[in-house]
C-alpha cells in the first residue's frame, strides 16, 4: 500500500494530458502574447503613425515618439492598449495552444520518424492552421485598435470604439481587414515558429544535452531564438502589416470590395511604401517575440505542461 508521501509524489509527477494539457498551452500563450503586445503599445502607435502618414512621421522611431508626444501628449502612446491586450490574449491562446495541438495531430498522422524527417513542414502546417483560427479571434479587436490609433478622438477606449464601429458600420467592418490579417499573420506566424524551432535546435545542439541545462539557460535560449525569429517574421509580414493599417484606417466606398481596396492600396504604396516603418517594427517584433517565447516556456514549466512531443533532432 502506498504511503501518503508516495501518493503526493505520484500526483505531483503526473503530467497533464488532453484538454488539461492544451488549456495550459493556451493560457501560457494568452499571457505571453497579451503582456508583450500590451507592453509594446507605444512602439506600435508610432509604427502605425509612420505607416499611415509617412510624410509627417518621417524622423524614424525616436523622432516619431517625440512627434506623437509633442502633437498629442504622452498619453497618446497608450492609444489602443485595451483592444491590444484583449485581442492578443485571445489570439495568443489560439496561436500557441493551436500550434501545440495541430503539431501533435500532424505527428500522429505522419508517425514520429516521418514527422522528424519533415519537421519544417510539420511546423509550418501547424502554425498556419493555428493562426487561421487565431486571426478570426483577433480581427475585430485589431480593427478597433487601428481605428483608435489612426483617428485620434474616434472613441474613448475599447468598449466605445468597438460599439461605435458596430453601430455605424455593422459587424462586417470588423472583418474588412481579415484578408490582410491572414496575409500578414499566416506568413508571420509560420516564419516565427519555424525560425524559432530551427534556431533553438541549432543552439541546443551546440550546448549539449538540453535536459542538463539550467532553467535560466533554457530561458536564455528561448530569448535568443525568439529575437532572431522575430526579425525574420517582421520582414516577411511587413507589406501586409502596412496594408492592414491602411485598410482599417477608414471604411470603404459604397460598393467597393475588399479585394479592390487591397489592389488600390498596394498600387498606392509601391515596394518602398510597403516597408514604411520597418526599422520600428523590427525593434517591436524582435523584442516581443523574444519575450513571448521566454514567458511561454517559463509558464509551461510552472504549470507542468512540459510533455509536448518534440521532433527536433
Amino acid at each position: 500500500m502506498a504511503t501518503p508521501v508516495s501518493l503526493a509524489q505520484a500526483v505531483s509527477e503526473k503530467k497533464p494530458e488532453g484538454i488539461a494539457l492544451y488549456s495550459r498551452f493556451a493560457f501560457a500563450g494568452a499571457v505571453c502574447c497579451s503582456l508583450t503586445h500590451g507592453a509594446f503599445t507605444p512602439v506600435d502607435v508610432v509604427k502605425t503613425r509612420i505607416q499611415l502618414d509617412p510624410a509627417t512621421y518621417n524622423r524614424g522611431m525616436i523622432g516619431g515618439f517625440r512627434q506623437v508626444i509633442q502633437n498629442e501628449g504622452a498619453g497618446a502612446l497608450l492609444t489602443g492598449v485595451g483592444p491590444t491586450f484583449a485581442g492578443y490574449f485571445m489570439q495568443g491562446a489560439f496561436k500557441f495552444g493551436g500550434y501545440e495541438f495541430f503539431k501533435q495531430q500532424n505527428i500522429n498522422l505522419l508517425g514520429i520518424e516521418k514527422a522528424r524527417q519533415n519537421r519544417a513542414a510539420v511546423y509550418s502546417v501547424s502554425a498556419a492552421s493555428a493562426e487561421f483560427f487565431a486571426s478570426i479571434a483577433l480581427c475585430p479587436l485589431e480593427a478597433t485598435r487601428i481605428r483608435l490609433v489612426s483617428q485620434p478622438g474616434f472613441a474613448n477606449g475599447l468598449i466605445g470604439g468597438f460599439g461605435k464601429i458596430l453601430k455605424n458600420e455593422g459587424i462586417g467592418a470588423f472583418y474588412s481587414g481579415f484578408g490582410p490579417i491572414l496575409l500578414k499573420q499566416v506568413p508571420y506566424t509560420v516564419t516565427k515558429f519555424v525560425a524559432f524551432e530551427k534556431f533553438a535546435e541549432t543552439i541546443y545542439a551546440s550546448l549539449g544535452d538540453k535536459s542538463k541545462l539550467s532553467d535560466a539557460a533554457q530561458t536564455g535560449v528561448n530569448l535568443g531564438s525568439g529575437l532572431l525569429a522575430g526579425f525574420a517574421a517582421a520582414i516577411v509580414s511587413q507589406p501586409a502589416d502596412t496594408m492592414l493599417s491602411k485598410i482599417n484606417k477608414t471604411k470603404g466606398l459604397p460598393g467597393e470590395s475588399t479585394v479592390s481596396r487591397l489592389v488600390k492600396i498596394a498600387g498606392e504604396l509601391g515596394v518602398r511604401g510597403s516597408f514604411a516603418g520597418l526599422p520600428t517594427r523590427l525593434f517591436m517584433i524582435g523584442g516581443l517575440t523574444a519575450g513571448q517565447f521566454a514567458i511561454y516556456g517559463d509558464i509551461k514549466k510552472a504549470l507542468g505542461a512540459t510533455n509536448g512531443v518534440e521532433i527536433a533532432k
